[in-house]
């Protein structure tokens, strides 16, 4: 199927964060935007401003993925159904808003633990804040070199 970058991003939205509440999607939504405008960087050359490219590129995001280590996901954006929630958390997303505290966030992940560890793996990334169970991450100037 040929989905609309808003349909991606809304089924993402869904997959990635759909039990994190509001803030939660919104913050997913940012990060992916965040790599979408990245001025440098890995993002910026496998994006190349496109939302299609960030939320494909492999080992991103595992919702994007039909399968994970050799066996079907079936927590996948194709069997995704999106709500009014998710598209209208993506087109706020598109339109250039972000999260109030969560800045030029780019990574996200669940850690599986009550806290969250202080740098991104390699040291590309610092600790911004914690939504439900995710930990977001701000870039660093080794970010830039990636």
């Amino acid at each position: 199927m040929a989905y609309s970058d808003r349909e991606l991003l809304a089924r993402l939205i869904e997959c990635e964060a759909g039990g994190e509440g509001e803030n939660g999607m919104k913050a997913v939504a940012s990060v992916v935007m965040n790599r979408v405008r990245s001025t440098g960087g890995e993002y910026a050359r496998v994006g190349q401003g496109s939302i299609r490219n960030i939320i494909f590129q492999p080992g991103q995001f595992v919702c994007a993925s039909e399968t994970e280590r050799g066996s079907y996901n079936p927590q996948n954006i194709y069997n995704m159904r999106p709500t009014d929630i998710h598209y209208e958390i993506a087109d706020w997303a598109i339109a250039g808003n972000r999260l109030n505290g969560l800045g030029t966030a780019l990574w996200f992940f669940n850690p599986f633990s009550p806290s969250c560890r202080a740098n991104f793996p390699s040291n590309v990334g610092t600790f911004v804040m914690r939504i439900g169970d995710h930990c977001f991450y701000n870039p660093t100037a080794a970010y830039y070199d990636t």
